[in-house]
């Protein structure tokens, strides 16, 4: 097995451990890598497919590929909402001011140094995380990864109580 497909097949174990409960036999996985486009892709693929829902939490969100791809889902009627830090927020470049004007409702965390989550829950079932920041800068010349966990409702709803645990916190 490549060192890859070993490092995401120990991230589900881990996750299935955490969660208390094997995946289904109809889960899967997508894997990308950044620079080079498949990570993008796999984030993107994952926003396209969402039918009700987008809870995300991210730190630096500059991209604006990803910002646009957020915007058709709000607009095609998916409930997108948005935890992001404080700081970075606040960065030149950074495309939360832009999401919240487009009516995306955000809540920034300044409880910690840094905010560091990297995930999106999509409709309550499919799991997007890894290192990879929302940002042009590890589209184009980061090494990161992203996980798209499909159908894998159990590992959805860990990260999703995570995400409503931040949103309460933030303001």
């Amino acid at each position: 097995m490549k060192r890859s497909g070993m490092v995401v097949l120990l991230f589900v174990v881990c996750l299935s451990v955490h969660s208390q409960a094997a995946l289904p036999s109809t889960a899967s996985f997508q894997v990308g890598f950044s620079p080079g486009g498949t990570a993008l892709a796999v984030v993107q693929k994952a926003i396209a497919v969402a039918k009700t829902e987008i809870l995300m939490a991210c730190h630096e969100f500059t991209s604006r590929d990803i910002a646009e791809s957020l915007e058709a889902a709000a607009h095609r009627g998916v409930k997108v909402r948005i935890v992001a830090d404080w700081k970075a927020s606040h960065d030149k470049y950074s495309q939360i001011r832009i999401l919240k004007s487009a009516g995306i409702p955000i809540r920034l965390d300044e409880q910690y140094a840094i905010h560091h989550h990297k995930f999106m829950v999509v409709d309550g079932v499919t799991l997007e995380t890894g290192s990879f920041n929302y940002t042009d800068g590890a589209v184009k010349r980061n090494a990161e990864n992203a996980l798209v966990l499909w159908n894998a409702p159990q590992v959805a709803a860990v990260y999703g109580k995570e995400w409503q645990r931040l949103w309460a916190e933030s303001k």
